[in-house]
């Protein structure tokens, strides 16, 4: 059986579920929705809407590629002024030449990305329905890859030993067919591949940066990238040029696939494992039915191992869950919990940052003992946004997002130059939009916001 055969086995279409998926030339196919999922650097690319989704990346590649360019130039710019000492002007020009070559790096690294072409069409308006977090970039997460394949040795064996005590509860350490989602710069899936009894192990995420670079490293490339700490130990540190690599080059059957946790690329009941690494408490998905979506994926049997934080921050207090809640949750939804643990381990203690740390890390191995209910469709938006066809509901949210969003675009307008923040609150009360003593602190908050904006730097 060839390798793409294997991989195929485990996977179904992540548009409509249905499978086989056939293995064309340069994609892989859906007869049953007559979706191609191309592969992108030799990477399938598995998203629900895979056009949508790959220009919605190039967008994000485009502009913060702009964004470290426009820093070069700021800080090429700072160079010229004739009052810095001489220690600020050496670290702003490394600063600055760090920057280009950062640059000219991802723009390298990020080419399979970047030269897709966007093929407008009423796919891409269902992208919403499978949209990328808002705050997800090229650069979130950049930090680990660095912990990943360079300096963090401490760190990434406390996970997997986090990893083998939660299994060994178990008193079973193979773990056959496994995934592991949101695999990030996959340093933890790459271990779990070549310490434990692994038969077919997937890593999954959607960030290409990340998973370009451990499809370099785990075939034995050495890269050269520079780690930006926010808090440098010393002058040297600001921008330190680092060499990622891996131990050895990763066995077979080693997978790397780009795709969504909420609509995972595989068929259902065809895992032996699935890893969760700091994800539970991130995903935008309620708890008990992310839950569930594990529970499908998994065969009668089969594990589900989670490791890491337990922050949940959702607007609805109901959804902060605790560590209690949680292993609460996990046993109403198919599952058996046989191991549970907490340690402190450190976290991101880069040698040249000052922002090391350690992190009560919450791990637990539950073992699948029924089936649930499958859970619907993930859709990021409803109906009334992807489609446009049905009325948009007149949510109190709205109307008050509408005539705050009236009164700043009536501010913006009044900038012209002459009028201070006084004049322009009377405008506003001549208008009858606010009272004159509400009007001041509120321009005052609106502009101060605005010029924090253009004030707020880019860059890793």
């Amino acid at each position: 059986m060839t390798d793409t055969a294997r991989l195929l086995e485990l996977l179904a279409c992540p548009r409509c579920d249905k499978t086989p998926l056939a293995a064309e030339k340069k994609h892989f196919h859906c007869a049953a929705c007559k979706t191609n999922y191309p592969r992108v650097g030799d990477i399938p690319w598995m998203f629900a809407e895979p056009d949508a989704s790959l220009g919605e990346w190039r967008n994000r590649l485009h502009f913060a590629l702009q964004q470290l360019a426009h820093e070069a130039k700021r800080l090429q710019a700072e160079l010229a002024s004739s009052d810095l000492n001489e220690l600020t002007r050496t670290r702003l020009q490394a600063m600055q030449q760090a920057t280009e070559q950062h640059r000219q790096t991802l723009q390298r690294l990020l080419s399979p990305v970047d030269v897709q072409s966007l093929q407008a069409s009423y796919e891409s308006h269902l992208a919403l329905r499978t949209r990328l977090p808002s705050d997800q970039g090229l650069q979130t997460y950049y930090a680990n890859v660095h912990r990943d394949w360079n300096w963090g040795e401490q760190e990434n064996r406390a996970s997997t030993e986090q990893l083998r005590a939660a299994l060994s509860s178990d008193g079973e350490a193979a773990l056959g067919d496994t995934a592991v989602l949101g695999a990030g710069a996959c340093r933890l899936a790459y271990d779990l591949h070549q310490s434990f009894a692994t038969d077919r192990l997937l890593a999954l995420d959607f960030n290409p940066l990340l998973l370009f670079i451990a499809r370099d490293v785990v075939h034995g490339e050495r890269l050269q990238l520079h780690e930006f700490p926010l808090a440098p130990k010393s002058q040297a540190d600001g921008a330190v040029l680092r060499e990622l690599s891996a131990p050895e080059v990763v066995r077979e059957g080693f997978y790397l696939l780009f795709g969504d946790v909420l609509r995972p690329p595989f068929a259902e009941a065809s895992l032996d494992t699935v890893v969760t690494p700091w994800l539970i408490d991130i995903v935008s998905e309620d708890f008990p039915v992310f839950a569930g979506r594990v529970n499908r994926l998994l065969k009668p049997g089969g594990r589900w191992l989670n490791f890491g934080s337990l922050a949940f921050d959702h607007p609805q207090r109901a959804r902060r869950y605790r560590r209690e809640e949680v292993i609460d949750i996990v046993g109403n939804t198919g599952f058996d919990v046989t191991g549970v643990s907490e340690a402190d381990i450190p976290y991101m203690n880069s040698p040249a940052s000052r922002h090391g740390r350690l992190e009560t890390v919450f791990t637990f191995c539950a073992t699948k003992s029924g089936d649930v209910q499958r859970a619907p469709r993930y859709k990021a938006l409803p109906d009334w946004i992807v489609t446009g066809k049905e009325a948009v509901p007149l949510l109190p949210s709205f109307r008050t997002q509408a005539m705050s969003t009236q009164i700043y675009t009536f501010i913006m307008s009044l900038i012209d130059g002459q009028r201070s923040i006084e004049d322009m609150a009377r405008v506003l009360e001549q208008q009858q939009l606010m009272s004159r003593k509400e009007a001041v602190p509120a321009i005052r908050q609106f502009l101060t916001r605005m010029y924090d904006d253009s004030q707020r730097q880019s860059g890793f």
